[in-house]
């Protein structure tokens, strides 16, 4: 008799998280949202009207390391709030100025990354000290801030996940927007040194993919398993229709070393990701 209650209590508490993780999936994962997507996907193709990012170039050359001995690039924010600088916030003002749908598409891509990019910045800025952006946001759990009321373009209220999974993925389909948007971490593509511009994009796109997949934190190899960042796994379906696909899109970015490594492996996959805030002397 103790046993049978024993049994249940203990299936009782398996349901019970399986539904609290199953409820708070449900809740908090990055969702498209249509409605979002349909009011962005105009765009002007005969526009000439170019975006000046210059305001946020001249942050990452004040404030981002890019020869950390990790290989990781760091964002600086405790030099940044010491030196009492306003470049972020003067460019996200200057981005709200813009309306990105009289903006030819290649203008309106960089647009919406270096706002997403700048706009995880300003996030951090503003709860820093912080281990982790996860710790950051509205919500009593540790879920970040990606579901808060972030920025209003064109009179529309955005949050971070509308910018990256009801804008940038669904309208331009393209995988590597991955490695362009950064969140605050280290386990995250690179927040990169140079500022997308409609003439730069594929040329950075191409870098960011290559830099990251070349770092233990996009891929690693070992004896009997590979190891890929939890990015990978999220978003799988951005890569490929099965894990063999989602492979065969990385090779495309690896080094002929690490292609060679690879084309030679027959072990397990692993996935992984380090939420450690991407601070300079965290």
């Amino acid at each position: 008799m103790k046993n049978t209650k024993l049994f249940r209590s203990i299936l009782f508490l398996i349901i019970f998280v399986l539904i609290g993780v199953g409820l708070a999936y449900y809740i908090f994962a990055p969702k498209q949202n249509a409605n979002v997507t349909d009011s962005w996907k105009a765009n002007n193709p005969a526009s000439t009207q170019s975006v000046d990012h210059s305001l946020w170039q001249l942050v990452l050359d004040d404030y981002l390391i890019d020869d950390d001995p990790g290989g990781v690039n760091l964002f600086d924010y405790q030099g940044y709030l010491e030196d009492e600088s306003e470049g972020v916030e003067s460019y996200l003002q200057y981005l709200q100025s813009i309306n990105p749908t009289k903006l030819n598409s290649a203008e309106q891509f960089a647009f919406w990354v270096n706002l997403y990019n700048a706009l995880t910045v300003d996030v951090v800025l503003k709860d820093y000290p912080v281990n982790s952006i996860k710790e950051i946001g509205n919500s009593p759990l540790p879920t970040g801030p990606w579901n808060d009321p972030a920025i209003t373009i064109a009179g529309q209220e955005l949050t971070l996940n509308h910018i990256e999974h009801s804008i940038l993925r669904p309208i331009w389909n393209d995988y590597r927007i991955h490695f362009a948007v950064n969140c605050a971490s280290i386990g995250c593509p690179d927040l990169q040194g140079e500022a997308f511009t409609a003439s730069n994009t594929q040329a950075l796109l191409e870098v960011s993919a290559s830099d990251y997949l070349n770092h233990p934190r996009g891929l690693e190899l070992s004896d009997s398993t590979l190891t890929l960042s939890s990015i990978f796994d999220w978003y799988a379906g951005d890569f490929g229709e099965s894990e063999a696909q989602v492979i065969e899109t990385l090779t495309k970015h690896l080094s002929a070393e690490n292609k060679a490594k690879l084309a030679a492996f027959d072990g397990s996959v692993e996935y992984g990701y380090d939420w450690g805030l991407n601070g300079l002397n965290e």
